[in-house]
């Protein structure tokens, strides 16, 4: 893992995703097999037999342990053979790498360093996102061919909406008429634009009226490596975000699978017509098309045509509006740095 921060949580999928079974994924160039242990905590192992490296997803569950397809061999959840089918004896070779996990917000996460150094207080809160009465949730997932941190370049500098989200989400300019703030609270980055007296955006329509002017925010909180949470909304001009109408919460997270591959996962919630399916249909087509038609292309395009070593040396050109990326990205290798000194 090491092109890839490792003392930080790394989202695997949702909740969901083990309702039937194991999930293989690719994180942090590392194949991955997840599980529902007997107690419904979630398991994590390398999922690559090293006999002869069949996948162990491939194979049957016995208990809390996984049977390797292939030969037999039994893992338990820490990756400790546990049988060898042909002899009484366990070679001192059977053991594989395993991962720290923990299941909050409808959310499986997965330590990417040593499971005993595990911090369960570094998971980014998603409650926005959590299911629970009055609230409906639409999840979504993507996959992208660039690298995760050109998914965060995107994310912390939502000035690209006004071209590329013209098909959907697209301001009408109001993003020009706005102030954009960068606010570093260490582990945490804060890219955030307050827009002061623009016509309502089509978020909060209703309960504003097309045209009628709003003081409107949107606000991306993004943590290590690429978790990031988006709030928006309006108020009338000058009076209290207290008075006006907030959005429920996005989840926007990104997980590498290769140095030039990600995982993209998405949630929208929302507050009103919570049960109305024409209203799911419509905003799942809504965002399925801003994601897999608008920024997916443009993102992969980009990367595509970088044409030199790294990012880096690409020489990217700053605007300001894109410094929340620069910052992710710096906030990363240093990150990486320390760990690399640590050992």
């Amino acid at each position: 893992m090491s092109t890839f921060p490792k003392n930080c949580w790394y989202m695997a999928g949702w909740s969901e995703a083990l309702e039937e079974g194991m999930l293989s994924r690719r994180i942090a160039d590392r194949p991955t097999v997840f599980y529902r242990k007997q107690d419904g905590s979630v398991a994590a192992l390398y999922d690559r037999c090293p006999h002869r490296f069949a996948p162990l997803s491939k194979g049957e569950r016995d208990g809390d342990c996984l049977v390797c397809p292939y030969h037999g061999l039994t893992f338990d959840p820490d990756g400790q053979c546990v049988r060898n089918p042909f002899s009484d004896k366990i070679p001192a070779a059977a053991h594989i790498a395993s991962w720290a996990c923990e299941e909050r917000d409808g959310i499986i996460w997965m330590w990417g360093g040593d499971p005993t150094e595990a911090d369960a207080s570094k998971i980014p809160d998603f409650d926005v996102v959590r299911d629970q009465p009055g609230r409906k949730v639409l999840r979504g997932y993507t996959h992208v061919k660039a690298p995760y941190e050109y998914c965060t370049d995107n994310l912390l500098d939502l000035s690209h909406i006004e071209f590329v989200h013209r098909g959907t989400f697209a301001g009408e300019g109001v993003i020009f008429a706005g102030e954009h703030s960068v606010i570093d609270e260490g582990e945490t980055l804060h890219s955030n634009w307050w827009m002061p007296n623009v016509p309502a955006p089509s978020a909060c329509r209703p309960p504003y009226e097309q045209g009628q002017p709003t003081d409107h925010w949107l606000e991306m909180r993004w943590n290590a490596p690429a978790s990031m949470k988006l709030m928006l909304g309006a108020t009338l001009p000058g009076k209290p975000r207290e008075e006006g109408y907030e959005v429920g919460g996005q989840a926007h997270i990104v997980t590498p699978e290769t140095a030039t591959t990600c995982h993209y996962f998405t949630a929208n919630a929302r507050h009103h017509e919570v049960d109305n399916v024409e209203m799911d249909a419509f905003l799942t087509q809504l965002f399925d098309h801003a994601f897999n038609v608008e920024d997916k292309p443009i993102i992969e395009a980009s990367f595509a045509n970088l044409e030199a070593e790294d990012f880096w040396a690409g020489k990217p050109l700053s605007l300001g509006v894109d410094q929340g990326g620069t910052r992710a990205r710096r906030k990363i290798e240093a990150m990486m740095k320390v760990e690399a000194s640590d050992g």
